[in-house]
């Protein structure tokens, strides 16, 4: 991959002997840097050294990975047959592979840190992520096994079927009827995202797609209880910039497991089947209805694109500002562009052009437009008569036809596989902090942005 310098070890192919390499030259840098103050305190000069220091290990670990990822990935996962979450595979590997990423402890310390004082170590995450994701054997398994359903739904699936309702904090989840309804109440930070709201949406959505008296999902915000909204509902705001900005938000279990696990589902449904590389999906999945009343920010405007009708109250925008924070819009590069055109999804991306649901653009990501919330009601239940009226296998039929004609597998897996290490970069650039600085009143960094 780009912008890494030349490797400073000769692989020899054989992985074991490899594998001894690289972890001996791990624990060298490492001592290395362990002889340079902390962050925070490092002169410039300091700081150069330790950037070639780190610059020096990825080198490395390029090459390790770029030779042996598949019998690492076979090795972990005792040969594709069982299935890891990223996150997951990448705490075995650094248990594995000592050094080639962090450990999970590692990351829990660099977590106590504002962003712009962590070393960056998630950098070497993306790394081996990437590389997984660029094998396609390996890629699709991983891709598989994002989409497999999460513990704790499966745990919670009979208080479902019990109750009809399971409340996760900033999920909610309730059965009325056919209808899965999925309410966003992440209240402390405008149904802003963060690792744990998007653990507990995920959580939700497994519910649903689960619960076999469910034909359709509806993912709606709750009512707000900030001043400023009170009263109203707030889809999403986006990534949760507080949390970033104190260093609180994960690469791999953010950023990563978001679009291949949370927005997948979504998407595509639970994967069946056992992971093999196929252009025959294999899913379990349902139609999913959103409803926005204010505003779908950054994420929130993602969701937008994976959804089969998109319910909006006049007045609502939708934006993707993650380019002014510094980072990569999720899947919203590549997903935008066919609702809007590429112009109008660069304007939005690169000049955070706001896109109201009222505008030509807006009623291109946007079904129906209603004007209260009578009219909400009666347009998600028309989307809900229609999807569910001649059946699932149907409508699910075709979903998949759609989305096999826009985006395979495999487009999505070559996305992923440059976003692991892109957004990892982005996440450490010089101008994250900047941006983030910038982003949002500093008074109010221990609240909402």
């Amino acid at each position: 991959m780009a912008d890494t310098p030349a490797s400073p070890i000769q692989l020899t192919r054989d992985l074991d002997k490899d594998t001894a390499l690289v972890s001996e030259l791990f624990a060298d840098l490492d001592g290395e840097l362990a002889g340079l103050p902390a962050r925070p305190e490092r002169t410039e000069q300091q700081q150069a050294a330790a950037s070639a220091i780190l610059d020096r290990g990825r080198a490395a670990r390029e090459d390790y990975l770029a030779v042996h990822v598949a019998a690492l990935y076979d090795t972990l996962t005792d040969g594709r047959t069982r299935t890891l979450r990223v996150a997951e595979l990448a705490y075995a590997a650094a248990d594995l592979v000592p050094g080639l990423v962090p450990t999970r402890e590692r990351i829990a310390e660099e977590r106590t840190h504002p962003q712009k004082d962590k070393e960056g170590w998630e950098q070497d995450q993306g790394i081996l992520i990437s590389h997984v994701l660029d094998d396609p054997v390996a890629g699709h398994h991983l891709m598989h096994a994002m989409a497999q359903p999460l513990p704790e739904a499966l745990e919670l699936l009979d208080e479902l079927r019990r109750t009809d309702r399971v409340d996760l904090g900033t999920s909610l989840v309730e059965r009325r009827g056919n209808v899965g309804h999925l309410t966003i109440q992440h209240h402390k930070y405008l149904n802003a995202e963060d690792d744990e709201s998007t653990r507990a949406m995920e959580i939700a959505t497994d519910l649903i797609l689960l619960d076999d008296r469910i034909d359709i999902g509806v993912l709606r915000g709750a009512e707000s209880r900030h001043p400023k909204y009170l009263g109203r509902r707030v889809f999403d705001a986006g990534v949760n910039l507080t949390r970033l900005y104190h260093g609180e938000v994960s690469l791999i279990e953010f950023f990563i497991e978001r679009e291949l696990g949370l927005i997948t589902k979504w998407f595509r449904g639970h994967s069946l089947g056992d992971g093999r590389v196929s252009v025959v999906e294999r899913r379990h999945e349902k139609p999913w209805i959103a409803a926005v009343d204010t505003f779908a920010i950054g994420g929130g405007c993602q969701f937008l694109l994976v959804m089969d009708r998109v319910v909006a109250r006049s007045g609502a925008y939708v934006n993707l500002p993650a380019r002014r924070e510094g980072f990569l819009p999720g899947c919203g590069n590549m997903r935008l562009p066919r609702f809007v055109g590429e112009k109008v999804a660069r304007q939005g991306i690169f000049f955070n052009r706001d896109i109201y649901v009222d505008s030509p653009e807006g009623r291109q990501i946007v079904d129906d437009l209603v004007v209260d919330e009578e009219g909400m009601q009666a347009a998600i239940a028309n989307a809900v008569d229609a999807l569910t009226a001649t059946g699932h296998v149907g409508v699910n039929a075709n979903r998949t036809q759609i989305r096999v004609a826009a985006e395979p597998l495999e487009t999505f897996r070559h996305y992923m596989a440059n976003l692991a290490i892109g957004q990892a970069r982005c996440m450490y650039s010089p101008a994250i902090i900047r941006n983030l600085e910038a982003a949002w009143d500093p008074k109010r960094r221990g609240g909402v942005k």
